[in-house]
């Protein structure tokens, strides 16, 4: 393991310490895990975008002005 410094407010520290102390767990386990699930949250993020990106352009709506007027469409759609 790497030994690292971090400077919390009192009231993440706190907040920190309890969380731990009901977990069982140390203090460093606590930020090590949040650390886990915020890094895999960003990664599935970036990923969902990068996705989002590529489907620009896939599908033709054989409507010319949907850029343009999408609210009216999404009116229309949702008032059926």
């Amino acid at each position: 393991m790497v030994r690292t410094q971090i400077q919390l407010t009192d009231e993440q520290a706190e907040k920190a310490r309890q969380a731990a102390r009901r977990m069982g767990i140390s203090m460093a386990e606590l930020i090590r895990r949040a650390l886990d699930e915020s890094l895999a949250s960003a990664g599935s993020q970036v990923s969902a975008k990068k996705r989002s990106l590529r489907a620009i352009g896939c599908v033709a709506s054989g409507t010319g002005d949907l850029s343009e007027n999408h609210d009216k469409y999404l009116r229309e759609a949702y008032n059926k």
